[in-house]
């Protein structure tokens, strides 16, 4: 049976770099808020305590993440420097083409459409500049909104968002756009605009 400090540590990693709050963790553990104070305490106490252990946890605006120590940042500056990196897997362009439609839009909605996580595409592409937060809903927990960058535009030759082509009109909710649909309209915005090079 996993322990309660293995319920909110599996939380902490899942929720990324949005975090979760106090609320959030005790409504999915079942756990009162002071229990959770006091493991969230013996996580950061474990943590600092392991020095062969990367991660630290962080406090801001009521909400709680796990990310990794300082003395880490050269070496994940490095991957995300690394040529290899630079190049967009499938799944970063899929998140990138939803970002790119919906804008601006929340990890939620993004996660919804792809039908998967998105945490680690968003950190790739805030680090690779091509999209920014841009600001914070006023719902419950405050989510933070994404948008593309102008460096998003210059990467992809792109004059403005107006180049990419229009989504289909939706008839139903049975013929709803997934994040394929976003990533082939997007594709057919660079294959048109590699032809005219």
């Amino acid at each position: 049976m996993l322990s309660n400090q293995a319920k909110i540590e599996s939380l902490l990693f899942v929720s990324g770099t949005e975090g979760i709050s106090l609320s959030e963790l005790s409504q999915l553990t079942g756990l009162l808020k002071p229990a959770i104070v006091e493991q969230l305490g013996k996580l950061q106490a474990k943590y600092q305590a392991d020095k062969t252990c990367s991660f630290e946890l962080l406090k801001a605006d009521e909400r709680y993440r796990l990310a990794t120590k300082k003395g880490f940042a050269s070496l994940v500056k490095r991957y995300f420097e690394s040529p290899t990196m630079t190049e967009l897997s499938g799944a970063a362009l899929e998140t990138l083409a939803i970002i790119a439609y919906k804008q601006p839009v929340t990890r939620l909605d993004v996660d919804e459409i792809r039908g998967v996580q998105s945490s680690g595409m968003l950190q790739k592409l805030l680090l690779l500049g091509l999209i920014e937060e841009g600001g914070r809903l006023e719902l419950p927990g405050r989510p933070i909104v994404y948008k593309t960058t102008e460096a998003f535009l210059d990467y992809f030759g792109l004059e403005s968002l107006t180049a990419l082509p229009a989504l289909p009109k939706v008839e139903d909710e049975e013929t709803r756009t997934d994040g394929t649909d976003f990533l082939e309209l997007f594709q057919q915005t660079l294959n048109k605009d590699e032809g005219e090079q």
